[in-house]
């Protein structure tokens, strides 16, 4: 019996582990944080946070309501159910006391996200230009102009970016291969490949500038910086350019391809090859910003 016991034990704990590794690292860092607000509110309130029930869930949902996002509640939802299953516990969260809650509260607050604006491709050649004016040294603008031009073009996330590897790159006649290990949307790990080819002008071209830049930066790491240093080196560079700095972040550079591209006619699935996308739902949202003058009701009345 106790040999069965300690067996038992063992395949909870070697359970648990495979659902730690189910999710990435960050994810489960952000449960953690998610669920420890959680249970500091319970704390102060003298609730149970584990486990919990679907009464108190709620609660907590409508005290975030009055300073938080639409998307942060379903995420910390989301949160205090995960922590619940990798414990053991049953949580439901499909209890009406929630789904009404959470109805209710999307009435009142709207889902409405203020998202970071996308840098087009006018305002990236903008940035460009701009870096080639500054002070700055001929290496930190080879770099930057490369972070700009590559993470635009590949349509990158951050964490991919900064990820890139000397082994993950393969110049070829067409222009470049870059090998995406692991990404947010593909946790298993499988890969894929973003191809950017050469462009016409080199002023502004990302094959160009990461060929040279991998030829003065020696690191392993392609661009050897971190995620928030994207983002810095965006928002310094648009405030050079005249642009509302506080608009732009890392992200904008991964939108701005989609909407950039999706203005210029490319489909959803082609965007989505490029991005890495599993739904479409937000390149949808590209294209409709695409769309927003390109195909508006008033063109012929304006050319009027």
């Amino acid at each position: 019996m106790k040999d069965l016991t300690t067996e038992i034990k063992k395949l909870e704990i070697e359970t648990l582990d495979n659902l730690k590794l189910s999710k990435a690292k960050n994810t489960i860092r952000a449960y953690k944080s998610d669920f420890s607000d959680f249970a500091l509110f319970c704390s102060k309130h003298s609730m149970k946070s584990m486990p919990t029930d679907p009464k108190i869930v709620s609660l907590y949902l409508t005290h975030l309501s009055k300073n938080s996002k639409f998307s942060t509640l379903k995420r910390r939802l989301a949160s205090i159910n995960v922590m619940h299953r990798y414990k053991g516990h049953y949580l439901d969260t499909k209890h009406p006391i929630i789904v009404e809650n959470l109805l209710g509260i999307k009435r009142q607050i709207g889902i409405h996200q203020k998202a970071k604006k996308p840098l087009l491709f006018s305002n990236l050649k903008a940035l460009v230009n701009e870096i080639n004016k500054s002070s700055a040294s001929d290496f930190k603008k080879l770099r930057d102009k490369s972070v700009i031009l590559v993470g635009f073009s590949g349509g990158f996330r951050r964490s991919e970016l900064v990820a890139i590897t000397r082994d993950d790159v393969e110049f070829v006649k067409e222009g470049v291969k870059i090998f995406v290990k692991k990404s947010k949307s593909d946790q298993s790990g499988e890969g894929m490949v973003k191809a950017i080819p050469s462009f016409k002008y080199i002023k502004y071209c990302p094959v160009d500038h990461l060929k040279n830049w991998m030829l003065e930066n020696k690191n392993n790491l392609v661009f050897p910086i971190s995620d928030k240093n994207v983002a810095l080196i965006i928002k310094k560079h648009a405030l050079a350019a005249g642009l509302d700095h506080n608009k732009y972040a890392g992200h904008s550079l991964r939108s701005g391809f989609a909407t950039t591209t999706a203005e210029l006619g490319a489909s959803e699935r082609h965007i989505m090859a490029m991005t890495g996308h599993k739904s479409v739902d937000m390149v949808r949202r590209y294209i409709k910003e695409a769309d927003l003058f390109k195909n508006n009701a008033l063109n012929k009345l304006s050319n009027k």
